[in-house]
């Protein structure tokens, strides 16, 4: 059990909810930030936990956004960063998602090193899109992760679509985190984690009536039809409960300091996923569509190099298929509640 203090940004994310769980069975003291007390008292009703409270800061891309807050805390020794937009319906590339993500990455750091000199380990939320290079898709034999940064420019992500501009705002969010810890030398010791597809079910069930965009894309395979074709999709998934726990190895664990952390624990296309739902929940399984061959995404998709990072976590990943079956089982019974 720990006594010490952990301060979340982005505390009502899908993740961050799970590492707030996590943390307070662990006997740590969490303050979560959020944009509202409305969002904050939901919070702090659902964690029902007197270890748990909440600050309000609104726009977290102003500069020393955090300073009042920080200052008001000099118990705190640990920040969590997992605030960032993540949308893909956006008006402007640049001014709705680069420049949130970039700045907020910024102006977390910057207020730290400013008026929380008794700050031990940071970790900030970056994602496994920041380290793909596309080489993979071109040579089967090549590896990216832990040391490769995707390709794209900034300036290429202002006019691209929205889901590249989400990518390289991850990249230059976690670049900007990298460059300032080289170039100020602050207190504390940085860790990044880079997860894949995260998957799972909600830390309240609450959660189910606004999914967040991968919870969303998986709960997608429920809305097939018999007929439908199953989507020619596939990629890197991880559990929510399973990148919750990598942040907080990501500072409890010395070997994990100053460190990009890739973490996802399966591969896995939409065959798999309507195969295990219908093998799971047998209701559906006349509604779901059965597809004539299983399709293989993988023969020139090979897994992201997390050698290190899987040393420094040493998490042992929970299995797709129960991830799938948590999370839709989950969404059924709240559907059936409703």
């Amino acid at each position: 059990m720990s006594s010490q203090t952990v301060f979340i940004s982005g505390a009502t994310g899908y993740i961050a909810q799970h590492i707030i769980v996590q943390l307070l069975s662990s006997g740590y003291n969490v303050i979560g930030q959020v944009r509202s007390s409305a969002k904050g008292d939901t919070l702090s009703k659902d964690f029902n936990n007197k270890n748990f409270s909440y600050e309000i800061v609104k726009v977290l891309e102003e500069e020393g956004a955090f300073d009042e807050v920080l200052a008001k805390h000099p118990e705190v020794s640990i920040f969590l960063h997992t605030a960032s937009p993540v949308s893909f319906h956006v008006e402007d590339n640049e001014r709705d998602m680069l420049i949130p993500a970039v700045n907020g990455t910024k102006n977390v750091l910057a207020s730290i090193k400013r008026v929380a000199p008794q700050m031990k380990r940071v970790v900030v939320t970056s994602s496994v899109v920041a380290a793909s290079t596309f080489a993979e898709l071109e040579d089967p034999t090549y590896v990216g992760g832990e040391n490769t940064w995707l390709p794209i420019t900034y300036e290429e992500a202002k006019t691209s679509d929205s889901q590249i501009a989400y990518a390289v705002s991850k990249k230059y969010a976690e670049l900007a985190a990298w460059d300032f810890v080289k170039q100020e030398q602050p207190n504390f010791e940085l860790s990044t984690v880079l997860p894949g597809y995260v998957f799972g079910p909600q830390a309240f069930e609450s959660g189910v009536a606004n999914l967040n965009l991968t919870a969303a894309y998986l709960a997608s395979a429920l809305q097939l039809k018999k007929d439908d074709k199953i989507p020619a999709a596939g990629g890197l998934s991880v559990d929510v409960r399973d990148i919750a726990l990598a942040h907080i190895l990501a500072f409890e664990n010395k070997e994990a300091a100053g460190k990009r952390l890739v973490g996802y624990g399966n591969r896995f296309n939409f065959q798999q996923v309507v195969d295990i739902i219908r093998r799971n929940f047998k209701d559906l399984v006349n509604t779901l569509p059965v597809a004539e061959f299983a399709p293989d995404f993988f023969d020139s998709y090979v897994p992201y190099g997390d050698v290190e990072s899987r040393k420094a976590l040493g998490i042992d990943y929970i299995k797709f298929e129960k991830t799938v079956v948590d999370q839709i089982a989950q969404i059924l019974d709240y559907q059936n509640k409703a």
